[in-house]
């Protein structure tokens, strides 16, 4: 059962998700590593550049499978690593997985909602040292709500990544609509709107930001780091 945010309504939201997911995903979950990797492009650069401190904590925010955070936890055997997931369906085969990888001592998964969890009830942690997303906002409708979330439990001198997808404009003009068509069957909407959106979050919270657009765009990274003090705000109006 997921934790209870207080609010029925974002409750009540947040129980919809999570049905609508276990819907959509249940008799995909043993396949969907293996039919995902083609065209999810971008995870395994990001789970390689979190480089986390020792003894760090390591948070993915919709973590499905536990494909990540396996190939997470085998690259940086110092770190500690959390993962949430709005569906029941998922996070259940990812519990298998991790058992089967030997890593249940490292990796702790919970379902929440990517927006209304609270990490201190759910892992007695207040922040992470590193928190990423991977092709998850283009699934989550309130994904601004989701991608504020994300930057709340980022320890002050961590980073938060997120891989995406892009907008395509360097990529061959049918792609795009072709690909459009075929991620909303699975009710993913890429976010036309996510770089002004963080940009505007990392002004927001002083951290830099960068931005890029690998595979002619089919990709878009976003990397927050570390609280910058020496930030100054721009002027409110």
């Amino acid at each position: 059962m997921m934790p209870s945010s207080g609010d029925d309504g974002s409750h009540g939201a947040a129980a919809d998700a999570a049905a609508a997911m276990d819907r959509m995903y249940r008799f995909q979950t043993t396949i969907y590593d293996l039919t995902r990797k083609p065209y999810l492009l971008g995870r395994d650069p990001l789970v390689a550049a979190l480089a986390p401190p020792p003894d760090g904590t390591v948070l993915e925010i919709a973590c499905g499978t536990g494909r990540n955070l396996i190939a997470a936890a085998r690259l940086f055997p110092h770190a500690r690593f959390f993962g949430v997931d709005v569906s029941s369906v998922m996070l259940a085969r990812a519990e298998r997985s991790i058992r089967r990888a030997g890593l249940s001592d490292r990796i702790r998964v919970a379902q929440c909602d990517a927006v209304t969890f609270d990490p201190l009830e759910t892992f007695g942690l207040a922040c992470f040292d590193r928190v990423f997303v991977s092709y998850a906002l283009s699934m989550i409708p309130p994904w601004r709500e989701a991608l504020e979330r994300a930057i709340a439990v980022t320890a002050s001198d961590g980073r938060l990544a997120v891989v995406d997808f892009g907008d395509h404009a360097r990529q061959p003009a049918w792609l795009a609509p072709v690909l459009m068509r075929w991620l909303a069957l699975f009710d993913v909407r890429p976010r036309a709107g996510l770089v002004e959106a963080a940009e505007d979050l990392a002004a927001r919270t002083l951290r830099p930001l960068d931005v890029s657009a690998p595979w002619k765009g089919y990709v878009l990274s976003l990397d927050f780091g570390p609280v910058d003090d020496r930030a100054v705000m721009p002027p409110s109006r």
